[in-house]
């Protein structure tokens, strides 16, 4: 899967690979500016040990953004999908949430779900956009600067034509 964007007045292509450990530098360098309670470097190796698909969109050797999916039985779970904040706005969310669904479908997921916070409104319609709905909520979920935030539980159901009646990119 692979989109064209423009940045710096150059036409860039990016593209998506298996997540190494030696991109974790990188996207931990993207997950410390995204997030105001990131993951940890331990988190992400805990995944790619487990063998948790998980993918990296990049140009050249520039990574962009990233996703961690979680697969167990007919279901899926997104636990981390991010674009680095000099790169929203370009579509590449869409194209790595596309991506990590499709990798869903291809190990036998019906069902895909995830969480998002409320404040997050530009995610929220994304997913909304793709698919998801919402299904229910997780108090207290997410930690937070004042306490802690809920999270909407979101989900899609892998129907055999959902991936064809998704507009192109």
């Amino acid at each position: 899967m692979s989109a064209v964007a423009a940045g710096d007045g150059l036409a860039w292509q990016a593209a998506l690979r298996p997540m190494r450990e030696d991109d974790l530098d990188a996207v931990m360098r993207i997950e410390l500016r995204a997030y105001p309670f990131p993951w940890t470097i331990g988190i992400f190796r805990d995944c790619l040990r487990a063998a948790y698909p998980a993918r990296v969109l990049h140009a050249g050797e520039r990574i962009l953004g990233y996703g961690v999916l979680s697969i167990a039985a007919d279901e899926a779970h997104v636990l981390n999908v991010c674009v680095d904040p000099v790169e929203q706005g370009r579509g590449l969310g869409r194209q790595l949430l596309r991506a990590l669904v499709s990798l869903a479908r291809g190990h036998g997921a019906q069902r895909v779900f995830l969480e998002v916070r409320p404040s997050n409104p530009h995610a929220i319609a994304l997913y909304h956009d793709e698919g998801f709905n919402e299904i229910g909520r997780r108090p207290r979920y997410y930690p937070a600067h004042e306490g802690r935030e809920d999270a909407i539980v979101m989900a899609i159901e892998l129907l055999p034509d959902d991936l064809d009646r998704m507009p192109a990119l």
